[in-house]
């Protein structure tokens, strides 16, 4: 079985840094491409960014990019997501994902495995 831990959230001013952090387990970390999502109140659930298992390419949305930066550490068994300059419409439960395929997807319905997912509120 593969399980995700997520941490990292939290209240925070607009501005302002975080860095969130998901754990896999159960499985062969590196064989494992890993993706954050976000879903705020009364939206779909919608892509962040991705980093590919073996070669660790690096995918954004355009809403972060250049803002959040994706990474991980193997020997951790961890994914970070490094996010600056946050904004109120930053707002969302985020959460991680993990998937065999060689580049991730931004299609939520194709990630068989979820963390629970984190808070993240960012006030104006």
């Amino acid at each position: 079985q593969v399980q995700l831990v997520e941490s990292g959230g939290g209240l925070v001013q607009a501005g302002v840094s975080l860095r969130l952090s998901c754990a896999l387990s159960g499985r062969t970390f590196s064989n494992y491409g890993m993706s954050w999502f976000r879903q705020a109140p009364g939206n779909e659930r919608e892509f962040v960014a991705g980093i590919s298992r073996s070669n660790s390419r690096t995918y954004y949305a355009d809403s972060v990019k250049g803002r959040f930066t994706i990474s991980r550490d193997n020997a951790k068994n961890t994914v970070y997501l490094q996010m600056n300059s946050l904004k109120a419409e930053d707002t969302a439960v985020y959460y991680c994902a993990a998937d065999v395929r060689l580049v991730p997807s931004t299609d939520p319905k194709l990630y068989d495995y979820w963390g629970q997912g984190t808070q993240v509120t960012v006030s104006s």
